[in-house]
């Protein structure tokens, strides 16, 4: 069974080789590492070059943004399970793709997902948050569950039978694609209660107030376009956070 592992890329020259290493690294064997890298204006693509392994591809050109640089990699992808990668992010430990293909081992198995931590950008040790999902139940949508949505590997038909990311989210079109998936659920999903992801504080959706303004007006587009729930969903889905704060 073949991994596809997609990291979109742009203006990430700090952080990218330790992205592609952690993939490099990783004990599963087949695996493919697609790096979808969108004409960075600093010294990105250099450092994607510099730090490339047999494992992996690159494709540099122009996108319109993160979620098409994902949907590119996704249409690219040959793998039977796809999963990403961020270029600020790293997996935890290198037998991260072994454990998620031993959940896919059975057929049945369609979504696998695990906890996330959150760490200091000046220190990677650093722990300040921790995303511990949970397992998924279909009543938990409307409560504001989902997955951490870099910890969730799908099989590629998933994307073929429901479509990819939809563009007209400049930042939650993962929510969207997660309520879009999970509300209509039917075969397995195995949720894995262990770290398999490193996310870096200080991404996209919560680097200044105006963006924290869009993301809840974005998430909350989502929850009525996927008909579960409202105002109260989309108000415990972000006070759920306050709990990833409390020391572990």
């Amino acid at each position: 069974m073949k991994i596809s592992v997609i990291t979109a890329v742009y203006n990430s020259e700090t952080t990218v080789a330790e992205a592609i290493a952690s993939v490099a690294s990783q004990t599963y064997p087949d695996v493919e590492h697609l790096i979808i890298e969108g004409k960075s204006k600093d010294g990105s693509l250099a450092t994607i070059e510099t730090a490339s392994h047999d494992r992996m591809v690159l494709v540099s050109e122009q996108d319109t943004g993160i979620y098409d640089a994902l949907n590119k990699g996704i249409s690219k992808a040959t793998g039977d399970v796809v999963g990403f990668l961020h270029s600020d992010d790293f997996l935890a430990h290198p037998d991260v793709l072994a454990r998620i293909a031993a959940a896919f081992e059975d057929p049945t198995v369609e979504a696998v997902f695990s906890d996330l931590d959150y760490v200091a950008q000046s220190d990677t040790s650093r722990i300040v948050r921790r995303w511990a999902t949970g397992p998924f139940a279909r009543e938990r949508l409307k409560r504001g569950w989902m997955p951490a949505h870099p910890t969730l590997y799908l099989r590629r038909s998933v994307y073929e039978r429901i479509g990819m990311f939809d563009t007209g989210f400049q930042i939650a079109a993962d929510y969207d694609f997660i309520l879009r998936y999970f509300s209509q659920l039917s075969a397995r999903s195995v949720y894995i209660p262990e770290v398999l992801y490193k996310m870096r504080l200080g991404g996209e959706s919560n680097r200044d107030f105006g963006r924290i303004k869009r993301k809840s007006l974005e998430d909350y587009r989502a929850i009525r376009r996927n008909g579960v729930g409202g105002p109260m969903t989309l108000a415990i889905k972000n006070l759920s956070k306050l709990g990833q704060f409390l020391p572990r």
